[in-house]
């Protein structure tokens, strides 16, 4: 036998050992997720690097393997450790992955940043997609999701993007219990991580430069608070890092003071001059709710 040869029907085992995880899946959820899927000839999953659309993804690629395509965009908006989580996953399952830049930044509605952008940010997604693929686009979106403000759910609509986890009855404890039973580790306790953009509030233009400042502070407050949810938000009045409660109460006020210089000076490196303040964690609290 060839090398080369070896090498293929090493890949080969590697996939056939991969694919038959995905007949391990004993739980209700799981069996109506299949019987979703199932339905459908071929997916293209978007998978953006959090656990909902990572474990879709690994549940759709084990269930229906080369009938399925992951797709992940690119942008200033998306943290560089979410599409590095990406890669790394679609190297460990044999994903077929096309990563794009969707072009939402090229979108005047997008930028101006009115309380509807996600509607601007999914279209372009989606019709990204669309234009590289026949195949059933399918999202992370689970239940939950549906009791709260998410204007994307407009632009999935009318590109007849599909909702398994919302067909399947799943939410988002389920999402979690799913990833588990899928032996996904760390991921399947993943906090939530919107993308970058939805830290500045509405009606203030988005800015890739000022979105690498807010990455660059999260994930310095990270590496030294070890926050269990942490955001920088940029509002008119100035900049707010929202701290879950734990962490925001262990914080003294002379670590605020710190803190709150290192922040400043941050933005002020690329010419944002603001304000720094601290405040309790409230889900999507930038969004405010005016006319598009």
């Amino acid at each position: 036998m060839c090398r080369g040869e070896g090498r293929r029907l090493a890949r080969e085992s590697a996939l056939t050992k991969i694919m038959m995880k995905s007949t391990s899946t004993s739980s209700a959820a799981g069996q109506r997720l299949e019987s979703v899927l199932r339905g459908m000839n071929q997916v293209a999953v978007a998978v953006s690097g959090g656990v909902d659309s990572l474990t879709l993804g690994v549940f759709a690629h084990r269930l229906l393997g080369d009938r399925s395509v992951m797709f992940h965009a690119v942008s200033p908006a998306v943290p560089p450790e979410a599409t590095r989580r990406t890669g790394e996953l679609a190297e460990r399952e044999g994903w077929e992955l096309k990563v794009l830049d969707a072009g939402e930044f090229e979108s005047s509605d997008y930028m101006r940043n009115p309380v509807n952008r996600c509607f601007y940010c999914k279209a372009s997604l989606y019709g990204s997609i669309h234009r590289q693929t026949s195949a059933q686009i399918v999202s992370g979106t689970n239940l939950d999701d549906l009791g709260e403000y998410r204007p994307g759910l407009m632009a999935a609509k009318d590109h007849g993007v599909r909702h398994p986890f919302v067909e399947a009855e799943i939410d988002k404890n389920g999402v979690r219990a799913l990833a588990r039973e899928l032996q996904l580790g760390d991921l399947a306790e993943l906090p939530a991580s919107p993308c970058l953009s939805s830290r500045v509030e509405t009606g203030i233009g988005i800015d890739p430069t000022m979105l690498g400042c807010i990455h660059d502070i999260e994930q310095m407050l990270v590496a030294e608070l070890a926050p269990r949810t942490v955001r920088c938000r940029v509002r008119a009045s100035g900049l707010v890092v929202e701290l879950d409660e734990t962490t925001l109460a262990a914080l003294g006020a002379g670590q605020r003071v710190v803190l709150a210089a290192r922040i400043r000076d941050r933005f002020l490196r690329e010419g944002f001059e603001r304000s720094v303040d601290f405040a309790p964690y409230r889900v999507g609290s930038a969004f405010l709710h005016l006319k598009p």
